[in-house]
């Protein structure tokens, strides 16, 4: 304690019960007052310095991580927009920008689809909007002792700047906005770097000073990943006409490039080189790099003229004339001559290379010898023949017209500048566009032009215009004229009176009959921010309107529904009716069912193994059971297209209407009577098989429901007490056996489906025998004849008469009828049996 200093303590103590407040607390006004108190120490506020500082480096980061913490709470959400974008937005654009960009990005890069993201993604448009990038560069170039984190957070920022268009697209994807895009991000980006080395600049001239390595690490490093035209397309054009008559600008840029890294220089150098026009420009912006860096020296004197033939003739005139303007940079451009002419005159590099390459190295020549003075010809003459004679030997002796003529034009500008006139070499060939370009080399290049295309960039490009200054003006404009038109019409009214012009008895009314009260909160636009409002929120409508939306918002959105079915589903299973919502029951049964209809085989096996859980209420399990039935029937209607687009159910059906006897009775008189024959219509056809989506998941919906029916729990007995329940439960494996009629599946689900009902068939409950009952004509339907017979060939005795005997005396009609129905469906599988040979035994 004695360590720590007065304003680490105030901040500490000040802060953190704040924090508490914002991650814990569900009053929006509470929280206001929180985030009013630390805003305090954002910039602007009335903070000491002390205090600022002291907040900046142990609890900014911690704030903005609780901040997005609460992208799903309540009091984000019920915030107005103007207070939002204080409260919240204003902890990112007025903070250290280092630790608010790693925070943004941390949270698009993990924050899955919704408002939240949405959010993010905006915020952080804003901060590049608001010129944040900027300030973290400068803010690094007053950093001239290296903090102890500034080593991790440096290379952690700089991978964050350098590739934010490819992190944020890896996350949004086609919805990536246009300021993330590389062509706007990068141009922006060289501006914000132009920025920071204008105040370097104004920081030297007032004494202070400044460093360049994040600034030349970040250069490089996008460079490196490909962005150099973009961010130099922008930088070299401006440096080259800053440097042209400042000398501390020439001195800021050569710093600039010094600070580059070794790995990185090449790419920038290429870059820079590029866009710069003329030697001079390159020469004023890069400085004698080229003799201090020995990796800057082998891409210009080797890389970029040997190993490379890929650039224009620009770039060979402007690296040559770089080498050749200073006096100290000479000895390179012989160096580089001696090189070219090694290669030129090479017998093996002329058979071996391409045209191409074997052109541009003609250029490099012929440029490196026009820029040469009649003294260091004399010096290099013995090269110069030895190239001249070993070259054009090697070329007049190939087959390739191209490749004599070549010879033949170099040659001849190497012999005109050696020898004197009456001992030059003369060759005749056919002039072509490449031996005018090889001649035009050779022509005396003029420093007055090399910097014509930068003396047309205005010196106002150097800080570019605020977006918002546009927006501004045209809303000035539009806000302005108003009160123009209402003078200009006010005049010839000059002899009214001030009560006259303030009367609104001639103003009409606005009709405001069609007004509708404006909610407080809006739906939920994404799977995700639905899921989280029913799990947590206590906003009463905002858990109505997500629980509305929410079999529109799966069934529209099948990929990420699919992602979060299981935990979807977990939470409406165990979702109560808190608020009395209007029908509650049906619209969490529709988004259930939607969710086992999209994603059938997680969803369906979650539920029926919760079936059987323990802690389960017996509304729960009967609802279970209701979303197996509506999600089999839905999937076994039959595939009338290729789109597997899912459709809603007409209507959920509630425990308390129970139709389901009445309304599987009509489909099984349906089923009977297209089964038996009449003599005067002739054999009925078998009902034909169309493909469905139930057939292939049918065992997972059945099977699991006959697992531990016969295990009594503490809170849920089966075969005792809970008759409802297994009436329920016969009735919905009777209709999942009726859906699987023609499925491969439906012989061992006919088998199972027998063996559970027949150990209960003399239940007390008329419930539960009325569904034995009409499980019993599911399988008689449902099952092949021939299987059918087969599995009830020892108990068709017993079978028969158990079914007249309920038939006959049972107390409840439905029984009596379902019995009779079973009886005539199990005559007519019997004569189909008997009357087929082929499937007598």
């Amino acid at each position: 304690m004695d360590r720590c200093s007065g304003a680490e303590v105030e901040v500490r103590q000040a802060v953190a019960p704040c924090l508490r407040i914002v991650s814990s607390s569900r009053d929006s006004a509470e929280v206001t007052e929180a985030l009013r108190t630390i805003i305090r120490y954002l910039e602007d506020g009335n903070a000491s310095a002390s205090e600022k500082a002291e907040f900046n480096r142990a609890h900014y980061t911690r704030v903005l991580q609780v901040l997005v913490s609460s992208l799903s709470s309540d009091w984000f959400h019920s915030l107005p927009d103007q207070d939002r974008r204080e409260l919240w937005d204003g902890f990112f654009l007025r903070g250290p920008p280092d630790q608010a960009l790693l925070v943004l990005l941390d949270t698009i890069s993990s924050t899955s689809d919704g408002s939240g993201l949405d959010w993010s993604v905006s915020v952080l448009e804003n901060f590049l909007s608001a010129g944040r990038v900027g300030v973290l560069l400068w803010s690094r170039c007053l950093e001239t002792n290296g903090r102890p984190d500034s080593v991790q957070l440096r290379e952690t920022i700089l991978t964050r700047l350098s590739a934010l268009p490819d992190l944020t697209a890896n996350r949004l994807r086609t919805h990536t906005p246009a300021r993330f895009l590389p062509q706007q991000y990068y141009t922006h980006l060289a501006r914000d770097v132009l920025d920071t080395l204008q105040n370097t600049c104004r920081a030297l001239r007032a004494g202070q000073d400044c460093s360049l390595g994040f600034v030349a690490q970040l250069l490089g490093k996008v460079c490196m990943q490909g962005h150099g035209e973009l961010v130099c397309g922008t930088l070299a054009p401006r440096l080259s006409s800053l440097t042209r008559s400042d000398a501390l600008w020439q001195r800021v840029s050569c710093k600039l490039l010094e600070n580059v890294p070794d790995r990185w220089i090449e790419s920038v150098i290429a870059a820079l080189i590029n866009h710069l026009h003329g030697a001079s420009a390159l020469s004023r912006v890069m400085g004698n790099l080229v003799l201090k860096n020995k990796k800057v020296q082998f891409v210009l004197t080797q890389k970029l003229l040997l190993l490379q033939y890929q650039h224009p003739t620009r770039l060979l005139r402007t690296v040559l004339g770089y080498l050749a303007l200073d006096h100290d940079r000479r000895p390179l451009l012989k160096q580089v001559l001696r090189s070219v002419c090694q290669v030129w005159s090479n017998s093996s590099a002329v058979r071996h290379t391409s045209l191409d390459q074997q052109l541009y190295v003609s250029k490099a020549l012929l440029l490196c010898v026009n820029l040469l003075n009649q003294t260091e010809i004399q010096e290099l003459r013995e090269e110069l023949l030895q190239c001249m004679l070993g070259g054009v030997q090697c070329r007049l002796d190939s087959s390739t017209e191209r490749v004599r003529r070549m010879g033949m034009v170099v040659g001849q500008c190497l012999s005109q500048k050696m020898d004197t006139p009456t001992s030059q070499l003369k060759f005749q060939y056919e002039a072509n566009e490449e031996s005018r370009e090889l001649l035009s080399l050779m022509e005396p290049q003029s420093e007055d032009d090399d910097d014509a295309d930068d003396e047309q960039q205005p010196d106002d490009t150097l800080r570019p215009q605020p977006e918002s200054s546009g927006q501004s003006a045209e809303g000035q404009s539009m806000t302005s004229q108003p009160p123009a038109a209402n003078h200009t019409s006010a005049k010839p009214s000059g002899h009214s009176s001030d009560s006259e012009l303030d009367s609104d008895d001639e103003l009409t009314p606005y009709d405001m009959s069609a007004d509708q009260v404006k909610q407080k909160v809006t739906p939920p636009r994404y799977v995700r921010d639905c899921l989280e409002a029913l799990m947590s929120s206590d906003d009463p409508e905002r858990v109505e309107l997500s629980l509305q939306t929410a079999e529109e918002l799966l069934r529209r959105n099948v990929s990420t529904a699919r992602e979060v079915s299981v935990q979807f589903g977990k939470v409406l299973l165990h979702l109560e009716d808190r608020y009395s919502t209007a029908g509650f029951h049906t619209l969490r049964q529709n988004a259930m069912v939607a969710l086992a209809v999209i994603h059938t085989r997680p969803v369906v096996e979650y539920l029926t193994t919760e079936f059987y859980s323990l802690n389960y209420s017996l509304r729960q399990r009967l609802d279970i059971l209701e979303v197996l039935a509506l999600a089999a029937q839905e999937l076994s209607e039959p595939i009338t297209d290729k789109k597997a687009v899912s459709r809603p159910v007409a209507m959920a059906m509630t425990l308390e209407q129970c139709g389901e006897v009445e309304h599987w009775r009509q489909v099984v008189e349906k089923r009977i009577q297209s089964k038996t024959r009449r003599i005067s219509k002739g054999a009925s056809q078998p009902p034909k098989a169309t493909p469905n989506r139930y057939a292939p998941v049918a065992g997972h919906f059945f099977f699991p429901l006959l697992r531990n029916y016969d295990r009594p729990q503490v809170t849920f007995d089966l075969l005792g007490s809970d008759h409802l329940v297994l009436g329920r439960l016969v009735h919905t494996l009777g209709l999942l056996m009726h859906l699987a009629v023609n499925a491969p599946v439906a012989t061992q689900m006919g088998k199972a489906l027998l063996d559970f009902v027949w150990a209960i068939r003399f239940h007390a409950d008329e419930m539960v025998r009325r569904g034995v009952l009409f499980a019993v004509c599911a399988v008689f339907l449902s099952m092949p004849s021939e299987n059918l017979l087969l599995e009830l060939s020892d108990d068709l005795v017993e079978t028969r008469a158990w079914l007249a005997d309920v038939a006959e005396s049972d107390p409840d009609a439905d029984c009596r009828s379902l019995a009779v129905q079973s009886l005539v469906l199990l005559e007519k599988n019997l004569k189909t049996h008997l009357q087929n040979p082929s499937l007598q035994t």
